[in-house]
């Protein structure tokens, strides 16, 4: 995938401004497609564990968006994040919940919604998958999102992208509401 597909997977659930977060942005693939869907004045806060690919990202979203505002924030996605509650119209977790154990995932994606306003979106990229593999370990199926999402209590889950991968089959976007 290249950045015209991660802004593809994005669009349907990204409006232009705002406030958004990147849960688990990594080197910054969806952070720099969030950025050119969000245009001049949105606002990123990029949380990653990783401090290394944190640096590489707030470098590539300088150099290719200057006009878009980043915050790195050096984090487990699991753990609470400094971050005010009821504070972001938007979070992507892309390709980043599959390595919270299943049993886990609808209680992380709750913990996650707090810090949402009302009317604000949760923006899943995930493997369409039942089943993982050592280096996707805990896919999130549409169909698994759906529950995960309600029993969060997130509304108005729709599927708005679905792409090919010759890894697991399929990677989709959906998009979910908070009421």
């Amino acid at each position: 995938m290249d950045h015209a597909d991660h802004v593809a997977l994005l669009r349907p659930g990204v409006p232009p401004g705002g406030s958004w977060a990147d849960i688990g942005a990594g080197d910054g693939a969806f952070t720099l497609a969030l950025a050119d869907l969000l245009g001049p004045g949105g606002e990123i806060i990029a949380v990653d564990r990783d401090g290394r690919a944190l640096k590489r990202n707030a470098a590539a979203v300088h150099d290719r968006f200057p006009a878009t505002g980043l915050r790195t924030l050096h984090a487990d996605l699991t753990k609470p994040l400094d971050i005010e509650d009821d504070a972001l119209d938007g979070i992507v977790a892309a390709n980043s919940l599959h390595y919270v154990p299943s049993e886990r995932q609808s209680d992380i994606v709750r913990d996650l919604t707090a810090y949402l306003c009302p009317g604000a979106r949760f923006v899943i990229v995930e493997y369409d998958a039942e089943h993982g593999n050592p280096w996707v370990p805990h896919p999130i199926s549409y169909r698994a999102w759906q529950w995960i999402a309600m029993a969060a209590g997130l509304a108005d889950t729709r599927l708005v992208g679905r792409v090919p991968s010759r890894f697991l089959g399929a990677i989709y976007s959906a998009v979910s509401r908070v009421p």
